[in-house]
């Protein structure tokens, strides 16, 4: 079997993650943009942090030191107001203990939410990451078939979860991250390129 570093470089970057949803969401989003990007299905190591940017910081490192190819991972929050800001940087243990039904449970009148999203960029000179947020609310029930908790987030100005509404990836805290990455990369690009 080949090394990961004597793999041939068949796309612009690599996303690092065991979460295949992400992955599709961020391929397509960007595809529309004219990366292309693989999948490298790997666990990462997720430190125990208050803050998404070291979270995301660590697993970019130790995503680039297993693959050694330009790389980017993704971590991301579920920040609810009347809870502290919990489940934060703990959302997806929190998801996979809890569930949206626990969430839905902890919750009263005040329902305001956001989501935070960082993309962090590796690759043997340059880390850098790229934060988007979006504000919204909670459901009182789940509605729609998504992942995650899109079936209980309402993004502002909307009356459907990220479950609901058909075209997610455009209006999402990720796809508001990658579009700034997306400029900073292809700008980086070109300037290599020269």
């Amino acid at each position: 079997m080949k090394a990961v570093e004597d793999m041939p470089q068949l796309y612009d970057l690599y996303f690092v993650s065991s979460n295949k949803h992400k992955y599709d969401e961020t391929k397509q989003i960007l595809k529309s943009f004219g990366i292309s990007v693989g999948f490298y299905k790997y666990e990462l190591e997720e430190i125990q942090s208050s803050s998404l940017k070291l979270i995301a910081a660590k697993k970019a490192f130790q995503a680039f030191s297993k693959l050694k190819k330009p790389i980017i991972v993704e971590d991301a929050g579920l920040f609810i107001d009347s809870l502290g800001g919990f489940p934060g940087p703990y959302s997806s243990y929190v998801f996979k203990t809890i569930g949206n039904n626990g969430i839905l449970n902890l919750l009263n009148k005040n329902r305001k939410a956001k989501f935070i999203s960082i993309i962090h960029y590796c690759d043997q000179n340059c880390s850098k990451h790229f934060v988007a947020e979006i504000t919204g609310k909670i459901s009182q029930i789940q509605q729609g078939k998504g992942w995650g908790y899109d079936p209980i987030f309402i993004p502002k100005n909307f009356k459907q979860t990220f479950a609901e509404i058909l075209d997610k990836n455009i209006v999402s805290h990720r796809y508001i991250a990658l579009k700034k990455f997306t400029s900073w990369y292809l700008h980086k690009k070109k300037q290599n390129d020269r």
